[in-house]
């Protein structure tokens, strides 16, 4: 009997300890599974859609381009978007001896992934990505200057002939690599900038002529295919849950 008595004893005083670790063993339990629900949890789809607020500001403050580019994105997985930019430009230059026009429209289909690891209800971005461009436009001669060797007498400027034409269905193609942000102000509203190191791929030239500006890939040169480029961003994000 003695012995019964001293083994209840020692399970009353060992009881509550087992029982205090068992409760904080199902405490911790808990905690991982919830974590990892969390982490599993599936974000919302999001489009966002708007437009390049440095085109329109370029063409207040130069007369002689004219540009529009709209924006949108949607988030396809947790950190990757795929997403698009369509846009419209006409500028006019002069290059050396020539003065001409260039109009045309772009296409640009890539993806972003978002390096920036948000605060729940949180959508900022610090993003790398990659497009594929592709511009249609025409190329217009306003006049140029004959070359010539000897300086000491006055060329005459050529604004009527054969040369002052206009060529069209023109074409280029390349690839352009981004880095960029993505910051909310207010509501679903998000400024962004980003730029853009450029690789032409290809074009179609205009006879006796070169593409010295192309639509979407801005500056062109004959010894280089690398060009670059920006954006200033204003759009509007809606989620669409599934």
């Amino acid at each position: 009997m003695k012995k019964n008595h001293i083994w209840l004893f020692i399970i009353s005083l060992l009881a509550p300890v087992y029982w205090t670790t068992a409760q904080e063993l199902v405490e911790e339990i808990e905690e991982v599974v919830v974590d990892t629900l969390k982490k599993r949890e599936k974000k919302p789809y999001t489009i966002r859609f708007g437009l390049d607020l440095s085109k329109p500001v370029m063409a207040q403050l130069d007369k002689d381009f004219f540009g529009l580019e709209l924006v949108g994105d949607i988030r396809l997985f947790s950190e990757f978007y795929g997403a698009i930019e369509l846009g419209n430009e006409k500028k006019t230059q002069q290059s050396e001896q020539i003065n001409f026009t260039t109009t045309g429209s772009y296409l640009k289909l890539g993806f972003d992934y978002n390096l920036y690891e948000n605060w729940k209800g949180m959508n900022n971005a610090i993003y790398l990505g990659m497009r594929i461009g592709n511009s249609f436009f025409k190329q217009k001669v306003n006049e140029y200057e004959p070359y010539q060797i000897n300086h000491y007498w006055t060329t005459e400027i050529i604004k009527n002939g054969p040369e002052i034409r206009e060529q069209d269905a023109l074409s280029a193609r390349w690839v352009e690599f981004i880095a960029g942000i993505k910051v909310k102000m207010i509501n679903n509203l998000y400024m962004g900038f980003s730029i853009r190191l450029n690789r032409l791929m290809n074009d179609t030239r205009p006879d006796n002529f070169d593409n010295l500006y192309i639509p979407g890939f801005n500056k062109k040169t004959d010894e280089n295919v690398w060009g670059a480029g920006f954006n200033y961003t204003l759009t509007y994000s809606i989620p669409v849950k599934l």
